[in-house]
């Protein structure tokens, strides 16, 4: 069977294991639901996954490489402004974080789920890991350049920034009038406050 067939099948199932899980959550789906919704017979998807869990493993590993892809480094071009790193944080410019309700949804699912699965739960530090490193080594620059207090270690500004997102996809999975722009402009003014209000 041609490559191109097999891989479209894998799409296939994966597309209606999505839409399941969107629907009725990771442990609420079963695999009849997943096979009705594909329109597949059972042969024809345990051919491609053995049972629901490896689904929902390669569910969760699509939604985690959304999320490092919007926080992919490039070292090539000069590191954004300030105000750009709010961009960068919430995704604002990579349609698969700040666009799609639906991707956030899914998201705060991978996070249950790796509570209780440890693979899942180690996949998840990895490239949140990789994300922090890129945050926080913006964050650094616009110390030495004077941007930011140098006497906050680094780390402590970036748990805040990365915090700030994981709410906002929280906010973003539950409310349908979560605005990322919007959401960046009540931060930006946030970051732009003076540290002492005037009596």
């Amino acid at each position: 069977m041609p490559k191109e067939h097999l891989e479209a099948r894998r799409r296939q199932i994966l597309d209606a294991a999505r839409r399941c899980f969107l629907r009725n959550g990771f442990h609420a789906t079963s695999m009849q639901d997943v096979l009705a919704e594909a329109d597949l017979s059972a042969g024809a998807v345990y051919r491609y996954f053995k049972s629901k869990d490896d689904i929902i493993a390669a569910t969760a590993s699509e939604a985690l490489a959304e999320v490092a892809s919007a926080f992919e480094a490039d070292e090539a071009t000069p590191p954004p402004d300030l105000g750009d790193i709010v961009d960068l944080v919430l995704g604002v410019g990579h349609p698969p974080l700040s666009a799609s309700r639906e991707s956030a949804q899914l998201l705060v699912q991978v996070w249950s789920e790796a509570l209780r699965s440890p693979s899942l739960c180690a996949k998840l530090k990895e490239v949140m890991q990789e994300a922090r490193g890129v945050v926080g080594g913006l964050v650094a620059r616009h110390q030495q350049r004077g941007l930011l207090p140098a006497d906050v270690p680094a780390e402590h500004v970036t748990d805040v920034l990365m915090a700030l997102v994981d709410g906002f996809l929280v906010f973003r999975a539950v409310y349908d009038h979560a605005d990322p722009t919007a959401f960046r402009s009540g931060l930006r003014a946030l970051m732009s406050a003076p540290t002492q209000v005037a009596q």
